[in-house]
C-alpha cells in the first residue's frame, strides 16, 4: 500500500542555546549556540510521520537546486521516503528557530514570495492515478496550485485527504476529507459570529463542506478534539483522549497523515478522524515533533496498567516506600455503578489498587456458557481506565488465589455482599488482612441482564 502526499516542503531549522546575558548594543537577549537540529518541514514533515506507520510513502513535492534543497532530500531518503520533486526557481524555504529551553525566541523565514514549480513529469502523473490514498499536505506555496497535479488529482479514484491553508487553492471537489482547524475554517468561510468553539466549528465546516463539494470537513480543534461535519445535519464530536501542553508543531500533519492511511486501509471517514484525534493528542502529550523524530528507544512495558509485569513492578515500588497494597478481584463482566463504589472505596485503604479479573474462561466456569457478555480485553481496559485503579491482572483459575501468592497485598477487597471470603486465610499467612467494603444494595450485572432481556421490544 503506497501512501502518496503532495505539498510544499520546507527546511525547518531549531537553532538551541542558552540565554545568560543581554546585548550591550541593543535590548535584546543574547543566544549561545549549542547545537542545530535540521528537519524537513511542511508536506516534507507529514511523509516523515507516515512513514513512521511503516507504510511506502511517496512524496511529490517542488525542490530547489540548492544547499537546502539537497538537505531536504538526504533527509527524506534517510526516512524512508521516496520524493518525486518538481524544479523549483528561486531558493528553498526555510523556517529557522532560535530557541532557549522550550521557549521559542524568535523565527527567521528565508526563500522569500513563493514562486510556481516547473513541469510535473509523466511519473508523478502515474504515482497519483495508482495510490492508495493521497494526502495533500498545502502549505500556500504553490504545488497545491499546479494545474497538472490537480488534473492528475482529480482523476484519482483513491481516497483523498486535503490539509488545507488559507493562502492555497480550494480542493479538488473530488476530496474525501478536508482538515482546517478552527482559525483556518473561520477565516476561510468568513464566519466572525459568536457562540461555542462547538456552533463555530459546525458552522464554519459546514459552509466550507458545501463550498468546496467535499465529502467531509473535520474541523481541529486542538485539546478540545475534532468536529466532523458532513452531509448529515448533526456533526460528530470527538473528543481528545487526552489534553497535552506540549510542542503542537506537526500536530495537524500527524493528524491529517494518519486520517490518510486510515482511508488507504478501508477504514469510514468516522473511524479515520477518531484515529486522527488520538494520534495527534498523543503526539503532543508525547512532546511533539522532538520526540516523534527521535531515535527510537527500546521498547517499553504497557502504559495500559494491564498484565503481571506491570502489575509486579507497582507493587515491588509500593513496598519499596513503606505504603500499602490493595487488592480486589471479580469479573465485572458489565461495569456498573456497584463496582465504581466499591473500587473507590477500596482505593481509599492504601497506595494503590490491583484489580484481579476473571479471565474469559473462569466467567464461563463461573456464570455458565453466555457469560461473560464483554471479553477480558474489554473488561480490563475499562477497568484500568478508572482513576482508582492502578493495575490490573488477569487469572485463568476459578478462584484469585494463584495470582494472590504472588502479589501479597496487603489488604484484600471484597464488596459488602459476602459473608465471607475463602481467600482470607491465604492473605493472612504473609500477615495480609481481608475487609469489606460497603455494597450498593441492587446494583448487579445479573440483575441488569435480566432486567434488559425482560424489557418490552419496541418497534
Amino acid at each position: 500500500m503506497r501512501l502518496v502526499i503532495v505539498g510544499d516542503t520546507l527546511l525547518d531549522k531549531d537553532v538551541q542555546g542558552s540565554v545568560r546575558r543581554v546585548a550591550p548594543d541593543a535590548p535584546a537577549p543574547v543566544l549561545d549556540e549549542e547545537h542545530v537540529r535540521e528537519r524537513p518541514g511542511g508536506a516534507g514533515l507529514a511523509a516523515l510521520l507516515a512513514a513512521q506507520s511503516g507504510q511506502e510513502v511517496a512524496l511529490v513535492t517542488a525542490l530547489a537546486d540548492d544547499a537546502g534543497g539537497h538537505r531536504l532530500s538526504e533527509l527524506l531518503a534517510e526516512a524512508g521516503v521516496k520524493v518525486y520533486a518538481l524544479p523549483l526557481p528561486g531558493a528553498t524555504p526555510e523556517k529557522v528557530r532560535l530557541r532557549a529551553g522550550d521557549h521559542v525566541l524568535l523565527r527567521l523565514d528565508r526563500g522569500g514570495e513563493p514562486q510556481a514549480p516547473g513541469d510535473a513529469p509523466a511519473a508523478v502523473l502515474d504515482l497519483l492515478r495508482e495510490a492508495a490514498a493521497v494526502l495533500v499536505s498545502d502549505y500556500g506555496r504553490g504545488v497545491a496550485r499546479h494545474p497538472e497535479l490537480r488534473r492528475a488529482l482529480g482523476e484519482t479514484k483513491a481516497p483523498i485527504v486535503w490539509d488545507p491553508h488559507p493562502n492555497g487553492p480550494s480542493p479538488v471537489p473530488t476530496v474525501r476529507l478536508v482538515t482546517p482547524n478552527l482559525a483556518e475554517v473561520r477565516k476561510l468561510s468568513g464566519d466572525a459570529g459568536g457562540g461555542s468553539m462547538l456552533a463555530a466549528a459546525q458552522r464554519g465546516g459546514q459552509a466550507m463542506r458545501q463550498h468546496w463539494r467535499a465529502g467531509a470537513v473535520v474541523v481541529t480543534c486542538g485539546a478540545d478534539g475534532a468536529v466532523l461535519c458532513h452531509s448529515g445535519t448533526t456533526p460528530l464530536v470527538v473528543p481528545a483522549p487526552s489534553v497535552g501542553d506540549g510542542d503542537t508543531c506537526g500536530a495537524g500533519d500527524r493528524f491529517a497523515a494518519t486520517a490518510a492511511l486510515a482511508l488507504a486501509e478501508g477504514a469510514l471517514v468516522s473511524e479515520a478522524v477518531q484515529q486522527a484525534v488520538a494520534a495527534a493528542s498523543s503526539y503532543v502529550s508525547s512532546g511533539g515533533v522532538t520526540a516523534a523524530l527521535a531515535p527510537a528507544a527500546p521498547a517499553e512495558t504497557s502504559h495500559e496498567r494491564i498484565g503481571a509485569d506491570d502489575a509486579g513492578r507497582l507493587v515491588a515500588e509500593v513496598h519499596a516506600r513503606g505504603g500499602t497494597v490493595v487488592a480486589t478481584g471479580g469479573c465485572f463482566d458489565l461495569l456498573h455503578v456497584g463496582h465504581l463504589a466499591t473500587l473507590r472505596a477500596a482505593r481509599k485503604l492504601g497506595d494503590c489498587l490491583i484489580v484481579c479479573l476473571n479471565s474469559d474462561d473462569s466467567v464461563r466456569g463461573l456464570k455458565g456458557p453466555e457469560r461473560p457478555l464483554n471479553p477480558q480485553n474489554d473488561r480490563a481496559r475499562l477497568l484500568a481506565a478508572l482513576d482508582c485503579v492502578d493495575a490490573v491482572v488477569v487469572f485463568e483459575e476459578s478462584t484469585p488465589e494463584a495470582v494472590l501468592t504472588w502479589l501479597r497485598p496487603d489488604v484484600w477487597v471484597k464488596g459488602g455482599d459476602y459473608d465471607s471470603v475463602p481467600e482470607s486465610d491465604l492473605v493472612e499467612s504473609w500477615g495480609g488482612q481481608t475487609v469489606f467494603v460497603p455494597y450498593l444494595d441492587g446494583r448487579s450485572t445479573t440483575n441488569t441482564i435480566a432486567a434488559a432481556q425482560a424489557a418490552p421490544t419496541r418497534r
